[in-house]
């Protein structure tokens, strides 16, 4: 089976993470794709988040860095994980190595998501498991079990950063 490099870029600030709902795997998901040839995780998730939301993210850093300068380092991804992806008429079934980030917005504060089906999620919300709706007065769609568990960690941790650093979180290595 093929398989494809992806990232994903959790997007959290003052309590709540930024989620969109994917009309092609109908579920609630952060922003992320494929990693393009000649891109490193980190640079893909910095392209995709400001493809996708709309402006700049700051990767929070998982580990320190070694104490070597040379060769790079990279911010190593919270976790990996391996999706399934089925078959559609357009595309044979193959499966994403998911690279997955917690960021915050460079500008740290609450961005406005681009118009359509972004939302800005609570913490609240995830924890209690309510879903979002898509439109008003239309039934909430549940988060998915590992968007809602990693979406509420993303939260927590840049929860950690903003009282830790205040201002500026430390840019990602590399």
């Amino acid at each position: 089976m093929k398989r494809h490099f992806t990232v994903t870029a959790f997007v959290s600030v003052q309590g709540q993470t930024l989620l969109h709902w994917h009309a092609k795997n109908r579920m609630w998901l952060p922003p992320g794709g494929h990693i393009e040839l000649d891109e490193d995780p980190v640079q893909a998730a910095h392209r995709e988040a400001l493809e996708e939301a709309g402006f700049p993210v700051e990767i929070l850093p998982t580990a320190s860095a070694f104490s070597y300068e040379m060769p790079p380092q990279l911010t190593a991804p919270v976790t990996i994980m391996i999706e399934d992806i089925l078959y559609t008429p357009s595309e044979p079934a193959h499966q994403h190595i998911d690279l997955i980030y917690f960021t915050v917005p460079a500008s740290r504060g609450l961005e406005t998501p681009p118009p359509g089906t972004w939302r800005w999620v609570s913490l609240e919300a995830l924890r209690q498991g309510r879903g979002i709706a898509l439109e008003a007065g239309t039934p909430p769609i549940p988060v998915a079990e590992d968007v809602r568990v990693l979406a509420i960690a993303a939260i927590e941790r840049a929860e950690v950063a903003e009282k830790m650093y205040h201002e500026p979180i430390p840019k990602s290595v590399r």
